[in-house]
């Protein structure tokens, strides 16, 4: 056990070292310089973690949540930095993706057989 957590923290390293990792590191930190980008960043991430939530209870989404999700989607779509943001995030993403096909292949051979 103890090996494969250690091989585990090594990947961690990498991917704290790999340039899609530093990408998004930069552009996050060009992101957060830029105080209304950041400040429309931050209320975009509360409000999809709250209508995520309602969601998961169960509970409707009013006609207000919704036109309100929808326009500060729009201005978060407007903001250059903000973009740039999400588009790294994609790119980190596609790599942790790929990383867990890596990682999980075993159970995925064990099911497939």
């Amino acid at each position: 056990m103890a090996d494969i957590l250690k091989t585990a923290g090594d990947l961690r390293d990498q991917l704290a070292a790999s340039d899609e990792f530093t990408t998004l590191q930069s552009a996050y930190n060009t992101m957060k310089a830029d105080q209304e980008a950041y400040d429309l960043f931050k209320d975009f991430q509360a409000l999809q973690l709250n209508l995520q939530q309602k969601q998961m209870q169960g509970q409707q989404l009013s006609e207000d949540e919704m036109k309100h999700a929808q326009e500060l989607a729009q201005k978060v779509g407007e903001k250059a930095v903000i973009k740039a943001l999400m588009d790294q995030e994609k790119a980190v993403n596609e790599l942790l993706a790929k990383l867990n096909n890596e990682i999980t292949k075993p159970i995925q051979d064990l099911y497939r057989n």
